[in-house]
């Protein structure tokens, strides 16, 4: 690396894991990641290989067939992953994501039965919460779930959800009342059920072998035993989601960063100009400087909040700060490695233009960059 990691790990099993973690990155993921970003293609069977390595379940308890760790710990092999290949690393953190709410909010009994399987590696999962008018304002869902004899039935339209038509489980927030924010409910929905499926793929900037797509749910049945938590209870838990995702986001940021920074500086040692390298123009080697330093903070303030969260304390503003500098952080650092490459930085050749491509999502997802200085701020209080 142009800058030497130093990883610091509270589980001594998470500093074991990485040597693995980064000869899957070298050997499985990096060699692929180019190709299959330019022609879309979902990697399911990467997923199964992560799975059956045990990288899909590093957060969850170990009795359900989790790895255990520490978020402070996962967030890192995240990172990792993310720095060879943005679409992997996304796809973990969104498969977290959606066992999340089973993982904490769900009953004993439900745990028992569903989650050894989405920790397993054979099912990846997908996140349901936004839709086409209710996006920051996630309150404003209208999918809604009318009770049955036994259960519900599932009407509505679910937008901008990663792993739409690939996963094999939705795990969806819908409308059971009228009653605002506490009229909402998470259900847990197997993607065979009848009446679920997937438009079109979106056609994005980045993050091409991420597919993005709307989810349909035309009159879905759901088992009353598919609700997860208490009727009413989904948009906490909806929430709390959300703040460990964000950091899964942060993490994802300083990996492609890192990344950046890594092309940015062999480039500019292997380029030479005026019979010496560009490395050694102070303008350049200033600018290479800034980066680095960018990423460094980025990766302490994630890891912060991420300690927070390992020590049972809040740590929602915390996420949200993470998440708000370690994406801006990526989108300057991209920028800036695309120009210490120059015209090079331009083409596909080199990777710099897609790291520039896929840090903008980050800014986006999981809560655009402003709703996160609205939770920051709402968090301000006089000491």
């Amino acid at each position: 690396m142009a800058l030497t990691v130093s990883r610091e790990f509270t589980d001594p099993s998470a500093a074991e894991l990485l040597p693995t973690v980064r000869q899957m990155c070298d050997d499985l993921l990096a060699p692929r990641a180019a190709a299959a970003e330019e022609a879309g293609e979902f990697p399911r069977e990467v997923f199964r290989t992560l799975g059956a390595a045990g990288l899909l379940s590093l957060p969850f308890p170990e009795e359900h067939g989790g790895g255990g760790l520490p978020l402070h710990d996962y967030l890192q092999v995240i990172e990792e992953l993310a720095s060879a290949w943005a679409s992997v690393g996304l796809g973990v953190s969104v498969h977290t994501l959606a066992c999340f709410p089973l993982a904490i909010f769900g009953s004993a009994e439900q745990q028992q039965r569903w989650l050894p399987a989405m920790l397993g590696g054979e099912l990846l999962g997908a996140y349901c919460l936004s839709e086409a008018d209710a996006g920051s304002d996630a309150a404003a869902l209208t999918t809604r779930a009318e009770r049955t004899q036994g259960g519900y039935r599932v009407s509505g339209v679910k937008s901008w959800i990663s792993h739409g038509g690939v996963a094999d489980f939705y795990v969806a927030m819908v409308r059971t009342s009228d009653d605002g924010p506490k009229g909402i409910s998470c259900l847990l929905l197997d993607a065979d059920s009848p009446g679920l499926s997937a438009r079109p793929p979106e056609r994005k900037l980045g993050f091409s072998a991420s597919p993005t797509a709307q989810m349909v749910f035309d009159d879905v049945p759901a088992d009353g035993d598919r609700l997860i938590g208490q009727e009413g209870s989904g948009f906490g838990i909806a929430l709390a989601a959300l703040d460990g995702g964000r950091l899964g986001m942060a993490a994802c940021a300083v990996g492609i960063a890192q990344a950046a920074l890594d092309l940015a500086v062999r480039y500019a040692h292997e380029r030479h100009q005026f019979g010496r390298a560009i490395a050694d123009f102070q303008g350049l080697s200033f600018l290479l400087a800034d980066m680095a330093t960018q990423v460094a903070a980025a990766r302490a303030l994630y890891l912060t909040a991420a300690r927070k969260r390992d020590r049972g304390e809040p740590f929602g503003v915390e996420a949200a700060m993470a998440k708000l500098f370690a994406t801006d952080m990526a989108m300057r650092v991209t920028t800036d490695a695309v120009q210490v490459l120059g015209g090079a930085g331009y083409v596909k050749d080199y990777p710099a233009e897609r790291y520039f491509r896929e840090a903008k999502a980050l800014q986006i997802v999981e809560g655009t960059n402003q709703i996160q200085r609205v939770v920051i701020g709402r968090g301000l209080r006089p000491s």
